[in-house]
Parts: structure tokens; sequence; C-alpha cells
């Protein structure tokens, strides 16, 4: 009985249609008991088929018990066969970790959240999403294809594809799939293993999203139908159909290409795409159009982020668009990339690339407590003063993960963006600005 009140509860979309259901019924009754008294009105009372009726219609009880004995009984056999008919239904499904009235109470719920798109790519990408996913299916997840390493690295050099590296990340952390799917997708086959031959380091869902792109005969439609197939909650998007190529000026004014050597390098003075004038996908500039809300990061601020900035559609609609933009500021330096960046160094960056100017809200961890890794060369982001005519507004909050001070806490991160959205749309003028 409690599972059936789960099901009968606001939410689910069951009580709704079980009404209209109910009142059809009642109109049948009621057409039913317009016929028998049609068909009973001149039958003689002491006639075989006039007992019959009076038996049938209860006259032998008192005129105030007879409908009330016909309540009971009705709702009792409707909620008996209600409850046969929810176990008749839920038998062929497979066992869920949580019972499936949960699953579709959480995915009508969902339906109906904030519009959100997140930009960037690598681990704190992911780390947002499985963040944000518990708030609402109305995500949209915008990857770098910037990455030129590792089993990306190869899949591009071999059949041409922009990475999927990143993008796979997106969609395991979106995906409402069995922890064992979960675990395929991020499954890497033993590098140099005899066994594995042309397998040798590839991640499964690697393989899976390029073979899904070959069937469809196009990268960006391969990647919806991963995101079809993996039941994603929400949507990933490539932010552009074809591979870039990431360059980097070092400040010795040595030039560098390609992600895999830039991320590793220090003192880096600017980077650029090439093509420079490549197209942005189509779903990730519907995207950021219908957006209230768009993350830009966390993540590798040059290798990562930035990439998907310079792609011109992008920027073009983060120029237009009527949501509220918000930069999440890395909890910690990356070693090489942004090692020894302070937090005003970070939005230095991006506005010497113009981007800096896409930003409305900052938002950066204050809490400096959480548990460094040993032997770890990257360091906590240093808090200090946005100056400057037309800097965003600057929030803190606590959004680090105690166990790991160089890891955001998804759970933590997506509440503090969902109050950043709630207030603008709220007062609809600049908040109070909170700083460290």
């Amino acid at each position: 009985m409690s599972r059936l009140r789960r099901w009968l509860r606001p939410g689910t979309g069951v009580s709704g249609w079980l009404i209209v259901v109910f009142l059809g019924e009642l109109l049948l009754a009621v057409a039913g008991a317009l016929v028998i008294r049609q068909l009973f009105r001149d039958v003689p009372a002491n006639s075989p088929a006039g007992q019959a009726f009076n038996l049938a219609s209860l006259q032998f009880l008192p005129d105030w018990l007879r409908p009330l004995v016909v309540l009971v009984v009705g709702i009792a056999i409707f909620l008996w066969g209600l409850r046969r008919l929810v176990g008749v239904l839920l038998e062929p499904f497979p066992a869920h970790t949580q019972p499936l009235v949960e699953l579709v109470y959480q995915k009508r719920s969902l339906a109906r959240g904030r519009r959100i798109v997140a930009i960037g790519g690598g681990t704190g990408q992911s780390t947002l999403l499985r963040g944000l996913k518990q708030a609402t299916s109305n995500l949209t997840a915008i990857v770098t294809v910037a990455d030129d390493g590792g089993s990306s690295g190869k899949l591009r050099q071999e059949l041409g594809i922009a990475p999927v590296g990143d993008i796979r990340n997106c969609i395991t952390a979106l995906a409402d799939a069995e922890p064992t799917m979960t675990r395929l997708l991020q499954y890497r086959f033993p590098a140099d293993s005899p066994d594995a031959a042309g397998l040798s380091g590839h991640a499964f869902g690697n393989l899976l999203i390029a073979a899904l792109s070959d069937i469809a005969g196009d990268f960006e439609e391969g990647v919806r139908l991963s995101n079809r197939v993996l039941a994603v909650r929400g949507q990933v998007v490539p932010v552009a159909p074809v591979p870039l190529t990431l360059h980097a000026e070092l400040a010795d004014g040595r030039e560098l290409d390609g992600q895999s050597r830039i991320m590793r390098s220090r003192g880096i003075r600017r980077v650029w795409i090439s093509p420079a004038a490549v197209e942005a996908s189509v779903d990730a500039v519907e995207a950021i159009r219908s957006a209230e809300l768009i993350v830009l990061g966390p993540g590798s601020l040059y290798t990562s982020l930035l990439p998907s900035l310079l792609v011109p559609g992008i920027r073009s609609a983060l120029e237009a668009t009527s949501g509220v933009r918000v930069f999440v500021c890395n909890v910690a330096t990356q070693p090489g990339e942004t090692e020894g960046y302070t937090l005003s160094e970070h939005l230095a960056a991006m506005h010497a690339h113009s981007v800096g100017s896409l930003v409305d809200v900052v938002l950066a961890n204050d809490n400096p407590h959480a548990r460094q890794p040993p032997d770890y060369p990257a360091a906590p982001v240093r808090l200090d003063m946005l100056a400057g005519h037309g800097s965003p507004l600057l929030v803190t909050a606590d959004v680090v993960d105690m166990e790991n001070a160089h890891r955001h806490d998804p759970q933590k991160l997506a509440v503090a963006l969902l109050r950043i959205l709630d207030e603008r749309q709220a007062q609809q003028v600049p908040m109070a600005v909170r700083t460290a």
C-alpha cells in the first residue's frame, strides 16, 4: 500500500490521469444506471425480475446506508485493482537501486528544473555536472574538443574525429545508467598489452562514441545518439563539430602546439585555436541562448575553458544571452598551466583573451581548511580583490571537497550556483558584494 501511495503523490503525473479515468468510469456508471432505470420502470415489484432488481439495488437496507455501502465496496475494489495493475506493469522491469516510482517522480520533477549550461572540460566540468544533475535535467554540457593526448588523441589521428575523452566523462557524469554501465564506459584497455592489440590504452566509452559517430555519419549526431543510448540527464554537446588545435605563446616567446604540451608549460602568455573561424555546434548555441544560468568552468583555464570561449559562435551567443554568466574559479592552481595564480590572475587571463567581459559573477571558494593531498605540487587559489571599472560581482562560498583541497564538492557547488541564480532573478539588481 505504501508503494501505491507513492504513485499517487503529486509530481509523478499518475494521480491526474487517474482522476480522468475515474470521471470516465463515473459517467459510464451513470449511463448504466439510466439504462437500468428505463428497463425496470414498468417491471412489477413482485415479479422475479423486480425482486432481482430490488436485491441488486440493496432495497432491503435503509436509504442512508445504501450509497455508503456501494461507495465503500467501490473504493475497495478500485484500490485493489489499481494495486494489482501497478504490480503487473512493473513486473517486466529489472530491479533498480531505488523504486521505479521514485525514478518517475525525479524525472518529472527535474524536467521542470532550471535551464543551465556548463562550458569547459576535464575533471572540473564532470564534478560540476554531478552536482547540477540532482537539481535539473534541463542541463547542457558544452565540451572542448582540443584534446590531442591519450585515447582521444589516437582516435583523432586514426579516424579524424574530434576528441571524445572529455565528452565521455561528461556523459558518464550525467548518465542515468546502472553502475556497471558507468564502469564499462570508463574502462580502459591495458596499455601495451599484446592481447588488446589495437585497443591498447583506449577507453571503451571513447570507442563507443566513435562507433556511433561512424554509424550516424556525423560527429555531432553521433554524440546525440550517445546521449540517447546512455539515458543522459540533459545533453552533452561538443563545442564544435570538428577537432580544434590549441596553440600557445609562452612568456619567453616560444610557441607550442597541442593541448597535451601546453598544459604542462609554465608562463603561458596567450592561447589561440585553429581553425580560428570554426563553426560552433548548433546545439551549443541554442542551449546558451535559452539558458537561465551559464557556468564557465571549473577546469583547466588555458586548455579546457578558453578553447571553448574562443570559438566565435560561442562568444557571440554568450554576448547575446540574457542568462546569468558565472565564472567558477578553480579551488586550486594547476602545476605548470596556472602555477601560482591568484583569483584575479585567473580573471586577468580571461580579459587578456577578450572574454573577461562575458562574466557577470565570479564564484570562488573561501574555505581554506580542506585536506591537502600529500606531495601534491598544486596549492589553493589565493583570494584577492577584483579591482577596476566593470569588474564582475565576486561571491565567495564553501565549495571545496573537504577530503581533497584540489577538488570542488559537487553538491556544495551546485547549491552555491543555484543560490546566485535565485538571487539575481529575485532582485533583478546587482547583489551586495561578498568577499573573503
